[in-house]
C-alpha cells in the first residue's frame, strides 16, 4: 500500500474514533438519596467524560435534587430519575419496577453504564437495556463499603486515571451578574453563606453558635449573610430567632427559594459556615471555601474536598453516627477559620 494511501486511511479512523467518542451515550448509575451524596460523585463522573468526549447521563433519586443543580453542568447530559423509594411504592420498585427501569432505559441506547453500586439488580437492568459496556463496583460488597474508594478503583481500573478533580458544579456567567445585580452584592462586603438547617435535627447546631459568630465578624468587617434553611418547622425555628437578633438588618432568608435560584447566590458568596446539608456540599462544589459543622455524621461528609473545613465538637478526634455532638461546636474555632480563610 503506498504510504500516502496508509497516511489517509490511519488518518480517518482517528476521525472516525473521535467523532464516534463525540456521540457515544454513556450512563452513570448513583442510587444514594441526598444531593451529598451525588456532590461526591461529581469527579468520577466528570473523569468519564473528559475520557469520552461525551457528556454523561446519570440515573439518580429524585431525592438527589440533581435537575435543580445540575442543568448548567457542561459534563452532565440527561438527568434521569430512579422511581424507587423505601417509603413508598414507586414505580422502578420490585420486579415490575425493574422492567419498567429496563423499559424506560432502552429508550436512550445507552452504550456504556458505570455503576456506583455493588448491586446483581442494577447489573441485570443495564444487560436487558441492552447496555454492552458495563462497568462495576464488585458484585456483593456493599457490607461497610466506604462511599469513595470503590468509585476511585473503579475509575483507575478502566479509565486508567488518578482523580484529583474536585466536585464541580457549573453556572453561566449570565446568572451570576443577574445575581450579583439583584441582591446588591459588593465586592466591599463580606458575603457570608450561614446553611442553619440540616435534614435531622441532631445535625442542626443552635443558634446562638451561629450568632456568636456573626457577632465577631461583624464587628471588624462590613457583612451580608445569607441564611439558607428548609421550611421544617424547627429549621424555621432557627432561622427566625436569627432573624430576631440585632443582626437581622444584614440577613438576607433564603427558605423561599429554590435550590437552583439558590445557587448563584452561593456563587456569589465569599465563605460559607454550613451544618451537614444539602447546602454545604453544593457550596464546596461551586469553588467557595466551605467550614463543615459536622457533629453527627461520619467526617468524610464534611471533608472530602479541599474547599472544605471541618469544625468538629470538642473533646472529640473524629465523627460518626450517634456522635450527637452539636451543642460541642465551639464558635470560637468556627470564628477563628473564618479569618483564616478571608485573610
Amino acid at each position: 500500500m503506498p504510504l500516502i494511501l496508509l497516511i489517509i486511511k490511519i488518518y480517518i479512523k482517528i476521525l472516525n474514533s473521535k467523532v464516534y467518542k463525540l456521540i457515544m451515550k454513556i450512563l452513570a448509575i448513583q442510587n444514594r438519596m441526598g444531593i451529598g451524596d451525588t456532590v461526591i460523585f461529581l469527579p468520577y463522573i466528570k473523569a468519564i467524560s473528559k475520557e469520552y468526549n461525551t457528556p454523561v447521563s446519570i440515573l439518580v433519586k429524585k431525592s438527589s435534587k440533581a435537575e435543580q443543580f445540575l442543568d448548567q453542568t457542561k459534563y452532565i447530559d440527561q438527568i434521569i430519575f430512579l422511581e424507587r423509594d423505601n417509603q413508598k411504592k414507586e414505580r422502578h420498585d420490585g420486579l415490575i419496577g425493574s422492567l419498567q427501569l429496563v423499559k424506560d432505559l432502552k429508550k436512550h441506547n445507552f452504550e456504556k453504564v458505570f455503576i456506583f453500586n455493588s448491586s446483581l439488580r442494577f447489573n441485570i437492568i443495564a444487560r436487558l437495556s441492552g447496555i454492552k459496556k458495563i462497568y462495576q463496583y464488585p458484585l456483593f460488597k456493599k457490607y461497610n463499603q466506604h462511599i469513595t474508594s470503590p468509585a476511585i478503583n473503579l475509575i483507575k481500573k478502566n479509565l486508567n486515571t488518578e482523580i484529583n478533580d474536585v466536585p464541580e458544579i457549573q453556572i453561566d456567567d449570565n446568572t451570576l451578574n443577574s445575581t450579583i445585580s439583584k441582591f446588591n452584592i459588593k465586592n466591599n462586603e463580606l458575603n457570608i453563606l450561614l446553611a442553619i438547617g440540616g435534614s435531622g435535627p441532631t445535625k442542626r447546631i443552635p443558634p446562638k453558635t451561629f450568632l456568636s459568630v456573626m457577632e465577631k465578624i461583624n464587628q471588624i468587617k462590613m457583612c451580608k449573610f445569607f441564611l439558607a434553611t428548609g421550611k421544617n418547622e424547627e429549621e424555621q425555628k432557627i432561622l427566625n430567632e436569627i432573624m430576631k437578633s440585632k443582626l437581622r438588618d444584614k440577613c438576607i432568608p433564603l427558605d423561599n427559594f429554590t435550590i437552583a435560584e439558590t445557587l448563584p447566590i452561593i456563587k456569589c458568596c465569599d465563605v460559607s459556615i454550613c451544618n451537614d446539608t444539602g447546602f454545604g456540599h453544593l457550596s464546596s462544589a461551586l469553588g467557595i471555601k466551605t467550614i463543615t459543622l459536622i457533629a453527627d455524621t461520619p467526617l468524610i461528609y464534611g471533608s472530602y474536598s479541599p474547599n472544605m473545613y471541618p469544625i468538629i465538637p470538642d473533646g472529640e478526634t473524629t465523627v460518626g453516627h450517634n456522635t450527637l455532638g452539636k451543642d460541642k461546636i465551639n464558635s470560637d474555632k468556627i470564628y477563628k477559620q473564618l479569618i483564616s480563610i478571608i485573610n
